[in-house]
Order: C-alpha cells, then sequence, then structure tokens
C-alpha cells in the first residue's frame, strides 16, 4: 500500500459522504474573522491615501468601526493619516521596513547576515555588469531586449531591483539601523 491510499478500513460503511452546502462559503471565510484582522489585511495594501468610507466597505463594517481601528494603527505608526475633508490613510511604509529589518535581525546572526548581503552585492555587481548600468531603472527594456528576450531581460531587471531592496534592508539590519538608508554600504563585520 501507498503511503497516499486510504486504507480500506478507514470508514465505516454505514457513513455518509459530506454535505458540501453545509460548508462555509469563501466569501464568509474572507468576511468573518475579526475586523482588525481584516482591517490589517487592507492596510498592508493601501499604496495611495484612502477615504474612511472606501477602507469601511472593503473591509466590511461600518465607517466608525473603520475610523476607531484606523486611529489605533496611526498611534502605532502603521498608518499615515492625512488630514483633509475627507480624512484619507495609506500604510506607513517605514513601519513595514521596520519589522523587516526587526525580523531580519531577529531570525539571522551577523555572519549570516553578512554573508547573505555580500551574496547580493555580487549579484548586484554581475547585473551592473551585465547591463553596463548603475541601477535597474537607468536600464532601457527596449534596448535590453536587443540582447535577450524581453521576457528574460524584464526578469533579470526585476530580480536585480529585489536584490538591491534586500541589499538595502540587509545592510541596515547588519548596522542595527532601524530606519534604513537608501543605499547599501561597504561591508566591514
Amino acid at each position: 500500500m501507498d503511503i497516499t491510499d486510504i486504507p480500506d478500513d478507514a470508514y465505516a460503511g454505514d457513513e455518509s459522504p459530506p454535505d458540501l452546502n453545509e460548508l462555509e462559503s469563501l466569501e464568509s471565510l474572507l468576511t468573518d474573522g475579526p475586523i482588525r484582522e481584516r482591517l490589517l489585511d487592507i492596510i498592508i495594501e493601501l499604496r495611495t491615501p484612502t477615504k474612511v468610507s472606501d477602507i469601511a466597505d472593503l473591509v466590511d463594517c461600518d465607517t466608525e468601526t473603520a475610523r476607531d481601528y484606523l486611529e489605533w494603527f496611526t498611534e502605532m505608526g502603521i498608518v499615515h493619516r492625512h488630514d483633509g475633508r475627507p480624512v484619507r490613510y495609506e500604510r506607513n511604509n517605514t513601519y513595514f521596513q521596520w519589522r523587516r529589518i526587526n525580523h531580519i535581525r531577529d531570525e539571522y546572526t551577523d555572519q549570516e547576515i553578512v554573508n547573505a548581503l555580500s551574496d547580493a552585492l555580487d549579484q548586484i555587481e554581475d547585473y551592473r555588469a551585465q547591463f553596463d548600468a548603475d541601477a535597474p531603472n537607468d536600464v532601457s527594456l527596449v534596448e535590453a531586449s536587443r540582447d535577450m528576450s524581453t521576457e528574460d531581460a524584464w526578469e533579470a531587471l526585476s530580480e536585480w531591483e529585489t536584490l538591491e531592496r534586500r541589499a538595502t534592508l540587509l545592510d541596515a539590519a547588519r548596522r542595527d539601523d532601524l530606519a534604513a538608508s537608501s543605499k547599501p554600504g561597504p561591508i566591514d563585520a
């Protein structure tokens, strides 16, 4: 018998199959969770200032409840409040960057961070040499597509951009700098 096979005696003969209509709907699974958690899921996606009423609609809660939680999230630094009429909120990218840096410091040793940073910087240098440019945004996709397929060029440039972000976070974690700089520094560990 294969490990994935179900033994013949696993079910009693008098059992009926489950009623699939009694299972929770996907919509209820997405909307029945705690409001705070649903709101946090939405906040993570807010890239532009958004009205409280729009956020409440996305979370499927009333506006006052959303406003109360958003004020709490503002005090915690998770969101930025944009005063005006109407008040708008957006995610605080600095807070999420701080969380990533803390996670790196908690999960990895200093030497592991330095090794990962060194690997990222080596790969970045390879991309700089490959594209003869200092940054991914300096490369024209049209020009890069002359030497490789457009998909391959796009993938390489996207990977390069990801490596730049990773190096910045790793360097900030290495320096124990919770206000990460925009460019990685030299490795001096």
